[in-house]
């Protein structure tokens, strides 16, 4: 069977710079820095107190307020983003064959407030007066659950997790399941609410996040003095169709998926594996499963997670696979702007590289200011660009080893 096209026909995100798709992208055009104090609970007697949240929102002006009550915030954060998608995407669901449509939405940690909040109820009141919610508003592939009910899709319904990269590869897997014949249309993304005191401690004693208090440095991914991420929260949800079923129903489209590589580096649970040898493979695979050379390459939305390790390996693993070309070729971290959305992160920024080919504007990695001779590439430093490119990669590098490379084409139909 050949292999079939597959186009991005809808898109739906809540973030740190916007509540829906169109304001987070306008905000990423801008520049927009969405890290802030925290204010989601009182962070005084941590090291940590700067996160990139979502803003003012209020569930209830999305969703049912006795659903809401009943989910936890990254699975409102999930269906917010499905909500939007599914309308965005005028895909007519009556007219589906609803067996031939798919979910696969990954988180890295699922509903962790709950269960903090949870423990602590417990320990006081017994461990046998838990809700009976904890369960199904903890368990992380319990977001893809709601959409499949919301959206009535009855394929595949599956949860990636896989730390940073599980975004990425919820789009990818999506993309092969499309490709190889399994579905028409797959819903797919990530969603994440970790800016919890549990959370962000334990990420702290691994020494992994900023300690400052200065937003503007902060994320600040590829720069000399960057020491650690920002937590981000949000979600990302795109539709994906085979080319065919979207071209019969006159869809607008976004981009094209055309390769995908996921790999492992079976070296470490935290840190990369040397010269990023894992993302090299990764991002290889993902050019050889398009057959696109690596000069046909214009834009990078790195994984640039502000962390010493990350933004080198992910330099060294760049100049591996495109050679001389990583210097003609543009890079950038939007986690400059959003924070490090943990699974959604892969998702939101396959949005973001959508929109870059879509929109002819390449964002840039903004609060850059001290360059470091082991990040020597192209980052679009403090402005984006408006340049047109034919291809961009999307990069997610996890805890784990986890690897997962998305490549996407501009739509010129």
């Amino acid at each position: 069977m050949d292999k079939r096209r597959v186009l991005i026909t809808g898109l739906g995100a809540i973030t740190p710079l916007g509540h829906n798709a169109a304001d987070t992208w306008q905000a990423v055009r801008s520049g927009v820095c969405g890290i802030g104090p925290i204010t989601r609970y009182d962070c005084s007697a941590q090291k940590v107190h700067l996160a990139a949240e979502v803003k003012d929102w209020d569930p209830t002006t999305v969703l049912d307020k006795k659903d809401v009550r009943h989910m936890s915030r990254y699975i409102q954060l999930a269906m917010a983003a499905a909500k939007e998608c599914l309308a965005d995407s005028g895909l007519d669901r009556e007219a589906e064959d609803l067996t031939r449509c798919g979910v696969i939405v990954s988180s890295g940690v699922g509903g962790i407030e709950m269960a903090e909040s949870e423990t602590l109820r417990c320990a006081e009141k017994g461990y046998d007066r838990a809700s009976p919610f904890y369960i199904p508003t903890t368990i992380a592939n319990m977001g893809a659950g709601y959409i499949a009910i919301l959206s009535g899709f009855q394929g595949m319904c599956t949860c990636p997790v896989t730390a940073c990269a599980g975004g990425s590869n919820a789009v990818g897997d999506a993309f092969r399941h499309i490709r190889d014949g399994y579905a028409e249309v797959m819903l797919c993304g990530g969603a994440e609410a970790a800016v919890t005191p549990l959370s962000m401690g334990g990420f702290t004693t691994m020494r992994a996040l900023h300690v400052g208090d200065d937003p503007s440095r902060a994320s600040i991914p590829f720069d000399a003095e960057r020491d650690g991420f920002v937590m981000g929260e949000g979600a990302g949800i795109l539709l994906l169709e085979e080319y065919e079923h979207a071209m019969a129903r006159g869809a607008k489209v976004y981009a094209e998926v055309v390769g995908y590589g996921a790999t492992c580096d079976a070296y470490h649970i935290t840190a990369p594996a040397p010269h990023g040898a894992g993302g090299a493979r990764a991002m290889a695979q993902a050019l050889a499963d398009a057959g696109v050379a690596p000069e046909q390459v214009g834009y990078i939305n790195a994984h640039g997670t502000s962390t010493p390790l990350n933004d080198s390996g992910e330099t060294e693993a760049i100049k591996t696979v495109f050679g001389e070309h990583a210097h003609h070729l543009a890079v950038s971290s939007t986690k400059s702007m959003t924070g490090h959305m943990l699974g959604a992160a892969g998702a939101v920024e396959a949005i973001f590289s959508a929109l870059s080919l879509k929109d002819g504007f390449l964002p840039a990695t903004i609060n850059y200011k001290t360059p470091d001779p082991a990040c020597d590439l192209d980052y679009i430093p403090n402005q984006g660009r408006a340049q047109q490119v034919e291809y961009a990669l999307s990069n997610s590098l996890g805890f784990g080893g986890h690897n997962a490379c998305v490549l996407l084409r501009k739509w010129e139909g």
